[in-house]
């Protein structure tokens, strides 16, 4: 199995930039951690990832940095094509969508640049990119020219020198929001190379089962291509806990609320003024390892349930933690400096991989 950390929780989006992570972030973390390799699911926006996908001198001068830092990369994450930290992002994060061939270009461009990051040992790579798109608009026609896309997708990546798979990650609000909407929509592609990114903190939000969810995939012929270890916000009571949740809202990133009783929101001020019924699951990337400010918790639970069925039927060996909200936890739980970022990434990483090794062990 391979355990790494995203990297869109830091804003850089030039080849520059993204060296000079590794160094404030990417090298702490390793420290923290006592790890001869430290795995990165990197982010390359769009416009460095077709410089990179063009420039095969840019590739090797980006292999060698992550190699003299003992840092190792064999998923890339491609759901945001830019900007993904900017001071608002919202539904911004589904542009471009599968109907549009800029979306086509990005994705084959990150797994050009991924062969040439691959450890020599790793079986494959893996790209996650966004589920189709935003649920509205979407008609028999998006459907058809995504369907397109998908199939010049697949021809794309049999043409590169390593294997490399694109999973669909299942969010709330988008075309793709649960696994039985994947199964439906996505079991016609060309599984030897798409498939699902599992989203720990997406399948909890959707109150999906991890056993039900996987079986769903398995019977539809759907590998998981790669799973993002993240966890969600959780309250049983969102009335008693108003004032906490408030503290959440905020104008970066968009978070999805929904209840166990059926109704849904698109936010969490949404919800919150709608007075939607509770149970709530909240599409907010919450730290795996502290508990969320009392009363509220996370859904760390489902978290353990979805690994546990994973690392039994053997389903996936690319997991990545995603917590890419640091920057926008209330102000009394966020980090202050970069320090405190690494070392909170840091412990996520310890937290998932004594998950894995609890489950893996006899």
């Amino acid at each position: 199995m391979h355990l790494s950390y995203c990297t869109n929780v830091h804003p850089a989006e030039d080849l520059d930039g993204i060296i000079g992570q590794f160094d404030t972030y990417a090298t702490a973390i390793r420290r923290h951690l006592d790890a001869d390799v430290l795995g990165l699911g990197l982010w390359l926006a769009a416009p460095v990832a077709a410089e990179l996908a063009a420039d095969p001198a840019a590739r090797r001068r980006l292999r060698r940095e992550l190699d003299a830092r003992g840092l190792e990369v064999v998923t890339l994450n491609g759901f945001p094509y830019e900007a993904f930290q900017a001071p608002v992002v919202k539904h911004a994060v589904y542009h471009p969508d599968w109907t549009d061939r800029r979306r086509l270009d990005y994705t084959l461009d990150l797994a050009r640049v991924l062969v040439d990051l691959l450890p020599e040992t790793a079986a494959r790579g893996s790209v996650s990119t966004l589920p189709l798109a935003w649920r509205e608009p979407w008609d028999a026609d998006r459907s058809s020219a995504a369907g397109r896309l998908l199939d010049e997708l697949a021809r794309g990546l049999a043409l590169l020198e390593r294997p490399i798979r694109v999973g669909f990650e299942p969010e709330p609000g988008c075309v793709v929001e649960n696994t039985t909407q994947a199964a439906a929509l996505l079991s016609d592609v060309d599984t030897s190379r798409l498939g699902v990114c599992l989203d720990l903190a997406h399948l909890a939000c959707a109150w999906e089962d991890p056993a039900e969810a996987l079986a769903r995939l398995r019977a539809a012929g759907l590998p998981v291509v790669k799973v993002q270890v993240s966890a969600a916000l959780e309250t049983a009571d969102p009335v008693g806990a108003d004032s906490v949740l408030r503290t959440y809202v905020e104008p970066r990133f968009l978070h999805q609320t929904r209840s166990a009783a059926g109704p849904a929101a698109d936010d969490l001020d949404e919800a919150l003024d709608r007075r939607i019924p509770g149970p709530w699951r909240v599409h907010y990337h919450v730290p795996l390892h502290a508990e969320p400010v009392a009363p509220l918790t996370s859904t760390v639970p489902v978290l353990r349930a979805a690994l546990r069925e994973l690392i039994r039927q053997d389903a996936c060996d690319h997991f990545d933690v995603e917590t890419y909200t640091w920057g926008v936890l209330p102000e009394e739980i966020r980090p202050r400096t970069d320090a405190d970022v690494a070392a909170g990434i840091a412990a996520e990483l310890a937290f998932a991989r004594a998950e894995l090794l609890t489950e893996v062990t006899p």
